[in-house]
C-alpha cells in the first residue's frame, strides 16, 4: 500500500470544516471544500510519492495497467481504474443533475457535446457518515401530484392532471416545469414558494419537502428546480444509510456528510438550482422516468467488522471497516485494485506493505498485494471493483 495525497475541490457549495476537521486542518476554511478525491480520474488525481517526487495516480495506472489493475480488471476496464472514491461535505444544495449511462455517455463525448468531458457513464453510491439531507428518484406520481395540487396554484394545474399518468405523466412534468417560459418563473416560484411555506407550518407528511422548496427559492428565486424539487424523495439519511443513483436517476444533495463510490466519471447534466451551466435537453434525454419505491440501501454485514451496500455494477464496491478492541484485525481476500480511506481513529492497511492511514488519509494498493489486512483503531472504507 502506499498513501494518497489527494485533492480537495472547492466547490461553492462545500463546507468550511467537515473535510479539514476530519483531516485535523484548522478550521473554518477560507474557501469552501466540497469533496476529498481519491482516484486516478484525469480532472484530479490523487498523487503518491516516489523518492522526492509526486506521481500522479493516474499516471502509475496507465504505465503499468496490468500490475495494478490485475488481468480481470485490465481485461473489463481496459488502462483505467474504473472507480472514484471521495468524501462529500456538502453545506449548501448542489445543482439538480442526473448522470448518463455509457452508451449516451460515449455518443456525447465523441460528438463533442461539452456537457460530456469523458466517456464514460457515472452510477454512485453515497454512503452517509452524518446525518445527511437529499432529493433522490422520482417519487410515486400519485404522491408527487397530491404535493403539487395542495399548492392549490391554478398554473400548475395542468401537471397535476397528468401525474397520475405513470412515468408518461413524470416527463410531461419535468418536460413543462423545465421549459416553463423564463419570464414567468421569478413569479411561479414566489407563488409556489409562499405556499409551500404555508403548507410546511401546517405540518403533515410533505412538511420537509414544503421546507425545501422555502429554502431553495430563497437560494435561487427564479429556478424551476424550486417545483421540480416536490416530484421527487426527500430524504435524511442517518449516518450508515446509503443511496443508490444508477444512470438517469434525477438527484441534488443537499446537505451533510458522505462517503461516495461512484464509476471513474465526471459527466453532470444539470438542469438547475446552480450557478453553472445548465443542458436540460441533454438532461432530458438521459432521464429516466421510472419511480423509486425506495432509493434508501441500508447497510449489509458480510463479515466480522464489514458491511456493505451491494450495487448492480462490477465498477465498483464498497466496504465499511471497523477494527479496533476485541476485533483487532479484519483481512479482505482481495484480487485486484484498492484504496483505503480512514474516516475516524488511524487504521494500518497491510497488503505485504504496511501503511498507517490517519483520519481524513487514504492508501492505495495495486493487485498485485494479495489480500488486504486492516488494523489498528478505527473505521476505514475500502473501496474496490466490483469484480473483488
Amino acid at each position: 500500500m502506499e498513501i494518497l495525497l489527494n485533492p480537495v475541490r472547492e466547490y461553492a457549495w462545500g463546507s468550511h470544516t467537515v473535510i479539514a476537521g476530519l483531516q485535523g486542518r484548522p478550521t473554518p476554511t477560507a474557501a469552501p471544500e466540497a469533496e476529498l478525491w481519491m482516484g486516478a480520474h484525469p480532472s484530479a488525481p490523487s498523487r503518491v510519492r516516489r523518492g522526492d517526487q509526486l506521481v500522479s495516480l493516474a499516471e502509475l495506472v496507465e504505465a503499468d495497467p496490468r500490475s495494478l489493475l490485475g488481468p480481470a480488471v485490465f481485461g473489463r476496464f481496459g488502462a483505467r481504474l474504473p472507480y472514484l472514491l471521495k468524501l462529500l461535505a456538502p453545506e449548501q444544495p448542489l445543482s439538480l443533475q442526473a448522470h448518463p449511462d455509457a452508451e449516451r455517455a460515449a455518443a456525447g463525448h465523441a460528438a463533442g457535446n461539452p456537457s460530456y468531458v469523458d466517456a464514460y457513464h457515472k452510477p454512485e453510491l453515497l454512503v452517509a457518515v452524518s446525518p445527511f439531507e437529499a432529493l433522490c428518484g422520482f417519487r410515486p406520481p400519485g404522491r408527487a401530484a397530491t404535493a403539487l395540487a395542495a399548492l392549490d396554484v391554478p398554473g400548475l394545474a395542468p401537471v397535476v392532471a397528468v401525474l397520475t399518468d405513470g412515468e408518461r405523466g413524470l416527463r410531461f412534468a419535468v418536460e413543462t416545469l423545465l421549459g416553463w417560459p423564463v419570464d414567468d418563473r421569478e413569479r411561479l416560484v414566489a407563488v409556489v414558494a409562499a405556499a409551500a411555506g404555508r403548507l410546511a407550518a401546517a405540518g403533515g407528511v410533505d412538511a420537509l419537502a414544503y421546507r425545501t422548496v422555502v429554502d431553495l427559492a430563497e437560494r435561487y428565486p427564479s429556478d424551476m428546480g424550486v417545483v421540480v424539487s416536490l416530484l421527487l424523495h426527500r430524504l435524511s439519511l442517518a449516518p450508515g444509510e446509503a443511496v443508490w443513483m444508477p444512470a438517469g436517476n434525477l438527484h441534488a444533495y443537499l446537505r451533510g456528510a458522505g462517503v461516495e463510490i461512484l464509476a471513474a466519471s465526471d459527466n453532470v447534466l444539470r438542469g438547475g438550482l446552480t450557478v453553472k451551466p445548465v443542458d436540460v435537453p441533454e438532461l432530458l434525454r438521459v432521464l429516466s422516468f421510472a419511480p423509486l419505491a425506495d432509493p434508501v440501501l441500508r447497510p449489509t454485514a458480510v463479515g466480522p467488522g464489514v458491511v456493505t451496500w451491494p450495487v448492480p455494477v462490477p465498477d465498483f464496491r464498497l466496504r465499511r471497516v471497523t477494527v479496533g478492541g476485541a476485533l483487532p484485525v479484519v483481512t479482505l481476500p482481495l484480487t485486484g485494485p484498492r484504496t483505503v480511506f480512514c474516516l475516524s481513529g488511524v487504521v494500518v492497511a497491510d497488503d505485504g506493505q504496511p501503511v498507517e492511514v490517519p483520519a481524513g488519509g487514504a492508501a492505495f494498493g495495486g493487485a498485485a498485494g494479495g489480500p488486504l489486512r486492516l488494523s489498528g483503531d478505527g473505521v476505514a472504507f475500502v473501496a474496490t471493483t466490483g469484480l473483488d
